[in-house]
């Protein structure tokens, strides 16, 4: 984690898993945006080719927000106590926040 945007991101992720506002692995994630409750999606850096097209067409097929982070599944990790490639953040403040920092240009 280098970049100001990576530093940024996992501050507001590990908020995020405090608040419990978060679900953790593709089927948990895809589960939330079948039943309304996601409000984006968030993939690793190092997710694999094949999880971020299909986090890209589910997020389609259910109109949602997609952001590939810089964070890789070990940082995720340090902050969860898991790794995991897929998070879908289950709150809209949160989901806007995230927005905010991924959409922007580079830091």
């Amino acid at each position: 984690m280098n970049s100001v945007k990576a530093r940024r991101t996992a501050d507001l992720l590990g908020i995020c898993i405090k608040a419990g506002r978060v679900v953790k692995g593709f089927d948990s994630a895809v589960e939330t945006l079948k039943n309304g409750t996601a409000h984006c999606i968030l993939t690793a850096a190092d997710a694999s080719e094949k999880t971020v097209k299909e986090v890209d067409f589910h997020c389609k097929k259910y109109s949602m927000r997609h952001f590939a982070t810089e964070l890789t599944k070990a940082d995720i990790g340090r902050l969860w106590g898991k790794e995991t490639a897929v998070i879908a953040v289950t709150d809209k403040g949160f989901a806007d926040g995230f927005g905010k920092i991924l959409s922007d240009g580079p830091q």
